[in-house]
C-alpha cells in the first residue's frame, strides 16, 4: 500500500481527489513501483484547511442540512461520491481515505467485510493512544460512548473507497448549526442530540496519522500530481457543480 501525498487546499479539491485515486489508472512512473505489490492500494490521511458540509451520496440535501444556515454563513456544501449521512468537517477533523484492490482481499465486495478491514485497523490505530475506544453501530468509532468517528464507502468492479472522519479538536457546535436532526440513527444514540452524541478523542493528530500508516502497512508513496487532470476534470463535472451537490 502506498501513501497518497498532496498539497491541496480546497475541500473540493479533495473530494475529487478520493474518486480520482478510485477510477485512477497508475502513470508509468507508479505502475513500476505498484509492480512490486502487484496492486493498486492508496492510504491518504489529510484535513480540511476550512469548515464545510459533506452530503453523501444519496443524502437529501434540506432533509438533513440547514442550507439557509450554510449559505448565510458561507459555509460550502459538497456532495461526495460514496454513501453515508450528511457531516461537517474542517480543521480539528482529521480525514482518512483508503482505495483497496479486489483482487488483493476476497470478500470486500460484502460491505460488513468491508467494514471490518478497515475498521478493525482504524481502531487499533486510534488505541495506540485512546485504548477505551470501541466500535458501534455499523462503523462508527466511539470514546465513552460518544461517536468520534464517521465512515462511508463506495464499491467498484475492481476496488473499495473507504473514508472516513477522527474528531480531535473540532468545533462540536458547528454540527447542531449546520445540520439538521439525522434521518438514519444507531441504537446506540438512543436520541441523543448532536452535542450530546459527538465528541472529540484526546489525540494528537500527527501520531494518528502515524499509525494509520503503520496499521496499513504503507510501504511507499505516490503524488497525487499525476491526477491532477483528473482532479480538474471530476471537479467540473461534480464537485464545482450546484446540480451535483445539490441534486437530491
Amino acid at each position: 500500500m502506498f501513501q497518497m501525498l498532496d498539497d491541496l487546499t480546497e475541500p473540493a479539491d479533495h473530494l475529487a481527489l478520493d474518486e480520482a485515486i478510485l477510477v485512477a489508472n497508475p502513470s508509468e512512473t507508479e505502475r513500476a513501483q505498484v509492480a512490486e505489490t502487484d496492486s493498486w492500494q492508496i492510504l491518504r490521511v489529510w484535513e480540511f484547511s476550512e469548515p464545510a458540509v459533506i452530503a453523501g451520496r444519496s443524502s437529501r440535501i434540506r432533509e438533513e442540512i440547514d442550507v439557509d444556515h450554510c449559505e448565510s454563513t458561507g459555509i460550502p456544501i459538497y456532495r461526495r461520491c460514496t454513501g453515508g449521512a450528511s457531516i461537517v468537517a474542517g480543521p480539528g477533523c482529521l480525514m482518512y481515505s483508503v482505495v483497496l484492490d479486489q483482487a488483493c482481499h476476497e470478500g470486500l465486495r460484502k460491505i460488513d467485510a468491508a467494514h471490518q478491514y478497515v475498521m478493525s485497523r482504524v481502531l487499533a490505530a486510534v488505541r495506540l493512544q485512546v485504548p477505551e475506544a470501541t466500535l458501534q453501530g455499523i462503523c462508527d468509532l466511539t470514546w465513552q460512548n460518544r461517536k468520534c468517528s464517521g465512515n462511508s464507502l463506495r464499491v467498484t468492479r475492481d476496488r473499495v473507497l473507504y473514508h472516513g472522519t477522527l474528531l480531535y479538536d473540532f468545533d462540536l457546535t458547528m454540527l447542531s448549526r449546520c445540520l439538521l436532526h439525522a434521518p438514519r440513527q444507531p441504537e446506540y444514540r438512543a436520541g441523543r442530540k448532536h452535542d450530546a452524541f459527538v465528541t472529540n478523542v484526546p489525540a494528537d493528530p500527527q501520531k494518528l496519522a502515524e499509525h494509520l500508516l503503520d496499521v496499513f502497512g504503507v510501504i511507499g508513496s505516490v503524488n497525487a500530481v499525476d491526477l491532477l487532470p483528473e482532479i480538474k476534470e471530476l471537479r467540473q463535472q461534480r464537485y464545482d457543480s450546484h446540480q451535483w451537490n445539490y441534486r437530491h
